[in-house]
């Protein structure tokens, strides 16, 4: 028997019951149809309960990453930067067997870095995930550039039978050239989707303005200042030279326009129209839905793994779509987002390729380095809900090295298929929008890290051990990396990454 809104509000009188329920309750445990309404918190609350559930009485503190003042300020010494150096192998067998064939790669030690990923870092997708029915919202017809352009509105309609006082409506656009001769690849990327509260040119930051199909995900504050619809659009990054070359100058094309020149097309997928990104949002959206509204187990799925599987619902869709290659369907993401395109590429072998960009500490970035983000700042208040809760136990009692896997294996994953890596440059000490808190060597490293796999499966490495010079592209193999000199933007690298793909058509 479903429940009531106004039932559901009431239940928030039992939240200090249910904090103080002891480990090994059912706290962690979804309910049947007939169980209470969903359990209504704060972030901070929720992170509480996670801990409590872990027996975990104190985490450590993250890094400052603006004050320089801070005593605990982002250590951005080289030599301080690597306190475990060995990362665990991704071709040897957790019984110490050497993997030497690509069988050995797909049929044992890959499920084993699944596994550990799952259970330890990102959550798993429960398996009474429900159906998404795509409906056609609007189609029009205008003009990009020189482009005559075909736009459709989409949302994605998750079936909530079972627990219908929680929808979630995934929010996506699509844009082909309206003269394409067949088929087109797409680049889709995480943002604020046009006509669904956000902006197509959002090229950072999350979709925060009026959006319909967000209202049961509300709970962020009010909108900061990045854009005229909450995004933050390219307008943000005017003083960026888009052609490329990493240096600030004049505006150059919009990443729409560059894929369009290629008569390609591109997508917009609204991270938060699928789960919420905050603590508090952790009982509804898609991890909520399936849960029935109760609170996560300890090994569910954070939100990067929810937004990644809204990545593969869209390319369902896209699979029905004549005027789209199926079969060349790429992701991007910036920051949190780039987190979650790597995140996506990893899990989704359908996919053809990603843009990393700027990803950090829960993305490309090596877990085990002391640079900038750490696994402590994620696993706070503020980010926890990204991962599964599990993740909390390495910022205490245990630590880095204490995980079974780091970001490389992550994108061993991700093999043979190809992806670029990126990062800018700059502290936030040094002048706003620095982007050395990324920690742009240690996204280098893990690609590096990723190597081995990739010359197993017949692919080219990165083809240098080597740490390159700043605006320094290496794209000769299956793995790229550049990184610009433009701060935390993806812009610069938009010419560097379509000239990739193009490449590993």
């Amino acid at each position: 028997m479903s429940q009531t809104i106004s039932a559901r509000r009431a239940a928030g009188v039992v939240l200090a019951a249910l904090v103080a329920l002891p480990a090994g309750s059912l706290l962690f445990q979804s309910k049947g149809a007939d169980a209470t309404p969903p359990v209504r918190m704060t972030k901070a609350e929720d992170h509480q309960r996670t801990m409590e559930a872990l027996h975990i009485t104190e985490l450590r503190k993250g890094k400052a990453g603006r004050d320089k003042s801070d005593p605990n300020f982002a250590n951005y010494d080289e030599s301080k930067a690597n306190p475990f150096p060995n990362l665990p192998d991704p071709l040897t067998l957790k019984n110490g067997k050497k993997v030497s064939t690509p069988a050995d790669w797909w049929n044992k030690r890959r499920p084993e870095i699944v596994e550990d990923f799952d259970r330890e870092v990102y959550g798993r997708v429960p398996k009474n995930v429900p159906s998404v029915k795509w409906d056609v919202v609007s189609t029009t017809n205008g003009k990009l550039g020189d482009v005559d352009i075909i736009t459709k509105q989409l949302v994605g309609v998750v079936d909530n039978s079972m627990d219908p006082d929680i929808e979630v409506k995934i929010a996506l656009s699509l844009t082909t050239p309206a003269h394409a001769a067949g088929p087109v690849p797409v680049i889709m990327q995480y943002g604020g989707v046009g006509g669904f509260g956000g902006t197509q040119n959002a090229t950072s930051g999350p979709p925060y303005g009026p959006n319909a199909f967000n209202a049961p995900l509300a709970g962020r504050g009010p909108a900061p200042a990045f854009g005229p619809s909450g995004g933050r659009g390219l307008a943000a990054f005017a003083g960026f030279g888009a052609s490329g070359r990493g240096g600030r100058g004049p505006a150059g094309p919009t990443w729409q326009n560059q894929v369009l020149a290629r008569g390609w097309g591109y997508a917009s997928l609204n991270p938060t129209s699928i789960q919420a990104d905050n603590g508090a949002g952790l009982t509804l959206g898609i991890i909520g839905l399936c849960n029935k509204g109760q609170p996560r187990k300890a090994d569910d799925w954070g939100a990067l793994r929810a937004w990644a599987w809204g990545a593969s619902r869209a390319i369902d869709y896209f699979e029905t779509d004549k005027a789209v290659d199926a079969k060349h369907i790429a992701i991007e993401g910036h920051s949190r987002y780039g987190k979650a395109a790597i995140v996506a590429l990893a899990y989704e072998p359908r996919m053809w390729t990603a843009y990393v960009s700027s990803s950090g500490e829960g993305g490309a970035k090596l877990h085990r380095r002391n640079w900038g983000e750490i696994i402590e700042n994620v696993a706070g208040v503020d980010e926890y809900h990204w991962m599964a809760g599990n993740f909390l136990k390495y910022a205490g009692p245990l630590g880095w090295n204490d995980l079974p896997v780091d970001s490389h294996e992550l994108v061993a994953m991700i093999a043979p298929r190809p992806v670029f890596l990126s990062a800018g440059n700059g502290g936030y000490d040094v002048e706003p929008g620095g982007d050395s808190w990324v920690d742009a060597k240690g996204t280098f490293l893990a690609g590096v890290g990723a190597g081995p796999v990739y010359r197993l499966l017949g692919k080219k490495d990165l083809g240098t051990t080597e740490f390159p010079k700043i605006e320094t592209l290496l794209a000769t193999g299956d793995i790229a990396f550049r990184q610009h000199s433009s701060g935390h933007t993806d812009v610069p690298n938009w010419p560097y990454f379509l000239d990739f793909a193009s490449r590993h058509m």
